[in-house]
């Protein structure tokens, strides 16, 4: 095999266990997060243990121009790219009007305006091969309004709509799009976001970051539109399509209030 998957978010967590499980695939790798040291270990792992290739480049993907710079990498590297993810993201946790502005802003150009822009320039390679995916990492966060957490809850709401609606755009070409929406995983969202005072809570339904993987990517194989990796998820995916929305808010707003 000689196609490339690249994946952002690619040092830990999700990324990292999608990355090891399409590198024993065949798949060579191109792995972006902003530690150069993490994806340097990472890289040497894959490429001794799989014996593919595992590129990297470190960036801050929250930076304006940071689409630009890893399309401009991707097209110096190969032609062959079939594989898309976009799973860098976090959350910040508190009152919107309390919260930092800027911190926030921050947080919705890597949650939104880097995926689309990393897409768009990136589709011409991946319309290019007989068969490509692109697969979204958004959240369950995504099917209701969640208080103390409402841009990240926003941000990924709009990822699953843009998702679908590209889906469907894509529908005839050799592109398919699919977007997973995780539950509370074990990785480090929470501390990212501020959130360790609800350690506790998140750790009685935390699943582990490889089961998310092994789910996302076997959706995104399947052409699944959306994927919802886990029972407990799905049934709150339900759950917040069918109850009232006010009632929703409620439950969520007492889950994550301090």
């Amino acid at each position: 095999m000689n196609e490339y998957a690249l994946i952002t978010g690619a040092s830990k967590g999700i990324g990292k266990a999608m990355a090891l499980r399409l590198a024993d695939k065949g798949y060579h790798l191109m792995l972006v997060a902003r530690s150069e040291k993490e994806l340097q270990e990472l890289s040497i792992l894959i490429e001794e243990q799989f014996q593919v290739k595992a590129l990297y480049f470190s960036t801050d993907l929250s930076e304006k121009d940071a689409a630009a710079k890893v399309t401009d990498w991707v097209k110096t590297c190969t032609s062959s790219l079939s594989v898309l993810i976009n799973n860098a993201g976090y959350g910040v946790w508190g009152d919107f009007d309390v919260l930092d502005l800027e911190m926030q802003m921050n947080m919705m150009r890597l949650n939104v305006d880097t995926v689309i822009a990393l897409t768009y320039q990136l589709l011409p390679i991946l319309k290019a091969q007989k068969q490509s995916y692109i697969l979204n990492v958004s959240s369950t966060a995504a099917y209701q309004a969640v208080p103390t957490l409402a841009l990240y809850a926003a941000s990924k709401t709009f990822i699953l709509s843009y998702s679908r609606a590209l889906h469907f755009e894509l529908k005839d070409s050799s592109v398919s799009v699919s977007c997973v929406c995780p539950g509370p995983t074990d990785t480090d969202f929470a501390s990212r976001a501020g959130m360790d005072a609800l350690a506790d809570l998140a750790n009685k339904f935390n699943m582990k970051p490889d089961d998310v993987a092994e789910s996302a990517l076997k959706g995104m194989f399947g052409k699944k539109t959306e994927i919802i990796p886990g029972f407990l998820n799905k049934l709150s995916a339900f759950g917040a399509n069918h109850l009232p929305k006010s009632l929703i808010e409620r439950i969520t707003a007492g889950l994550y209030r301090r």
